[in-house]
């Protein structure tokens, strides 16, 4: 079989078609490499983009606790000081009514006869409550005239209810000051046991006792409270 030398024209056309062929491939690989590169960016962009979005995401919560938690504190804050000033306006207004009360006490001792009876209330629940055979009784100089009555009539209910004689006597060396709104203090036999039964002393008393039952009707029930003892 012979063999023909190529021409240099058929020879620039294989270089032709080579270098066609060269650069054909080459574009394609460039352009799979570009393909390739763009989606790696994309990935890597995405990865930065979803890190980014999440440490954004997690200053923004920690931002938004922060923000919560301060809010919190400050209605605390605000209600706590706004609970004081009603509490301090409600014993404000408590107080004023006692002082309103301790300024009529003496208003108490102006009707004799009301006045006796309330006398013998207050000596009765001396002696029931220290039940001993004799006992003195302080009051008033200018209560004396009544306080004499009112402890005779004590002393004939204590008999008829108890069954038992009892004494009390009016004692005269040791009068409770005139500045006194009235009321007695009714003492044991040996003098080292009192009932302090003024009416200074019974309204002070019932600050503590009749306080609950006032601020409920000024105020209404509190919600808050569990024990009513």
């Amino acid at each position: 079989m012979s063999q023909h030398a190529l021409s240099d024209q058929q020879v620039d056309n294989e270089l032709r078609k080579m270098t066609a062929f060269i650069k054909q491939e080459a574009m394609e690989k460039a352009r799979e490499i570009e393909i390739k590169a763009n989606e790696e960016f994309e990935i890597e962009k995405s990865k930065l983009v979803r890190q980014e979005t999440d440490a954004i995401d997690i200053q923004y919560e920690k931002k938004f606790k922060q923000a919560t938690m301060s809010q919190q504190i400050t209605r605390s804050t605000v209600s706590n000081k706004t609970r004081l000033k009603v509490l301090s306006a409600r014993q404000e207004l408590l107080d004023d009514i006692f002082q309103e009360a301790q300024k009529k006490l003496a208003d108490g001792a102006k009707d004799k006869a009301k006045y006796q009876k309330v006398l013998k209330g207050l000596i009765l629940e001396g002696f029931y409550a220290l039940n001993e055979p004799t006992l003195q009784v302080q009051a008033r100089k200018k209560d004396y005239d009544v306080v004499k009555k009112a402890i005779d009539e004590a002393v004939k209910e204590y008999k008829k209810e108890v069954g038992q004689d009892i004494e009390g006597k009016l004692d005269e060396a040791n009068p409770l000051p005139e500045g006194s709104a009235g009321g007695v203090i009714i003492l044991s036999g040996s003098g080292k046991i009192d009932i302090n039964n003024t009416f200074e002393t019974r309204l002070e008393l019932l600050k503590d006792s009749a306080a609950p039952a006032v601020r409920e009707a000024l105020f209404g029930k509190n919600p808050n409270r569990k024990f009513f003892d």
